[in-house]
């Protein structure tokens, strides 16, 4: 049996733009059926979903069936939750909350086996497709995929050395909490937010990484396309459950 082949990893080095889709459902049902969608990829999101490590593998299987590759937030850059995401088969983290230089580097050791990094070793799990991939071992860390978060102006502030850390693939920016930092909590749409965000893909292109960011609505989405986002969360889905189903009562009730 092979190695499973990273294709987000692989579209993303090629350069080619990769629409995604926020999921925070905790559900194998909308998993599977958002995957068929047409998505290049879905975040699965542990950090501000009630989803755990055990119930995310259910989500993942579901989530196979589609075109969409799998990307998965942890909860923190944390070792131990990495390697647990990692051993269910996670092959693409986005790592939330990154600052530092050091925190970046961590968040790539925890990723590999040593010598190269910290990941501990183990034998039949999913990751490995129980023990029947028997070089899993030898090419598992080329096939992990580092995503690392900037949310805060204080990591605006150090782009370019956080990008710049081998083993980062691509750097994803975070709207609403980098809005929150700079003060305009609740408002990424503030014109010193939208002006940051525009400057930072073209920053993290320039150290030789992709851009990547969180659009909740179409026409942010494509502006962010522009200038220069390679893989763009084009919406929630919970946002998308709730907006359709307020649009579908305002319909038949005839309520505004």
């Amino acid at each position: 049996m092979t190695m499973p082949q990273n294709r987000f990893k692989a579209r993303l080095v090629s350069g080619e733009l990769q629409w995604g889709l926020w999921s925070s459902l905790a559900s194998p049902v909308a998993a599977e059926a958002l995957s068929l969608t047409g998505f290049d990829w879905m975040l699965f999101d542990t950090e501000h979903s009630p989803v755990e490590i055990a119930a995310l593998q259910p989500i993942l299987q579901a989530a196979a069936t589609g075109t969409a590759s799998a990307v998965t937030r942890p909860a923190w850059n944390d070792k131990v939750l990495i390697k647990r995401l990692l051993d269910i088969g996670v092959q693409t983290l986005l790592v939330p909350f990154v600052e530092t230089v050091e925190e970046a580097e961590a968040a790539v050791r925890a990723t590999r086996y040593p010598p190269d990094g910290i990941r501990g070793v183990a034998g039949s799990t999913r990751a490995s497709r129980y023990g029947m991939v028997p070089d899993y071992l030898q090419k598992a860390n080329a096939e992990i995929c580092v995503l690392v978060q900037i949310e805060t102006a204080q990591a605006m502030a150090r782009l370019e050395d956080i990008a710049a850390v081998e083993g980062v693939d691509g750097v994803f920016i975070g709207p609403s909490d980098l809005s929150a930092s700079m003060g305009h909590l609740g408002n990424p749409g503030h014109p010193d937010v939208q002006e940051a965000i525009r400057a930072a893909a073209q920053r993290i292109t320039a150290a030789g990484k992709v851009p990547g960011i969180l659009a909740t609505r179409a026409e942010d989405a494509l502006r962010y396309r522009d200038w220069g986002y390679r893989f763009v969360a084009a919406g929630v889905d919970t946002g998308l459950l709730v907006g359709s189903a307020r649009a579908l009562m305002q319909a038949v009730s005839g309520r505004a």
